[in-house]
């Protein structure tokens, strides 16, 4: 099994993350939340970033693969609502980084219920979620991620001792 960390984003990631979007546009664009108006404009990514960054409520990570940067993952409040994402370069999936990250970002994490959204033909991401003990919680068929299947919202629940 390879290493796998969960650090800080640094300065240092931020080329990485942009090739990463550049090589996969159409996973950007589907994912559910993502309200940029042109990520693939370096400048438009640069302020998207800075301002999550600079926000109180965004805790934004890089994944690692043996010192090498593979992803992101974090968690933000949305509409009052504690949220996770998470993303894995497409070269880097299949080998349980993202299930290993998620379960990384979900022990950092002590609020509960935690909530995440996903596109509903996302069968990969829906596999990571359910493993870590998310659940479906609803499905909207008319939400606007970019493949037009719906998005489904997870759920991981406070786990109640002794029950």
């Amino acid at each position: 099994m390879p290493h796998v960390e969960l650090r800080p984003l640094q300065d240092d990631d931020l080329d990485a993350m942009y090739e990463m979007l550049i090589r996969e546009p159409a996973v950007a664009a589907a994912a559910p939340g993502v309200t940029v108006e042109d990520p693939l404009d370096r400048s438009v990514f640069d302020a998207s970033i800075a301002a999550e960054r600079a926000s109180d409520d965004i805790e934004s990570f890089a994944v690692t693969e043996n010192g090498t940067f593979v992803g992101t993952a974090g968690t933000f409040t949305f509409e009052d609502e504690r949220e996770v994402v998470f993303w894995i370069a497409q070269a880097a999936r299949g080998r349980g980084l993202a299930t290993e990250a998620l379960r990384m970002l979900v022990s950092r994490e002590p609020i509960r219920p935690l909530y995440a959204r996903v596109a509903a033909d996302n069968t990969a991401a829906i596999a990571v979620l359910e493993h870590i003990g998310f659940a479906e919680v609803s499905r909207e068929a008319a939400a606007p991620a970019a493949r037009g299947s719906g998005e489904l919202l997870y759920a991981l629940v406070p786990v109640l001792d002794g029950i």
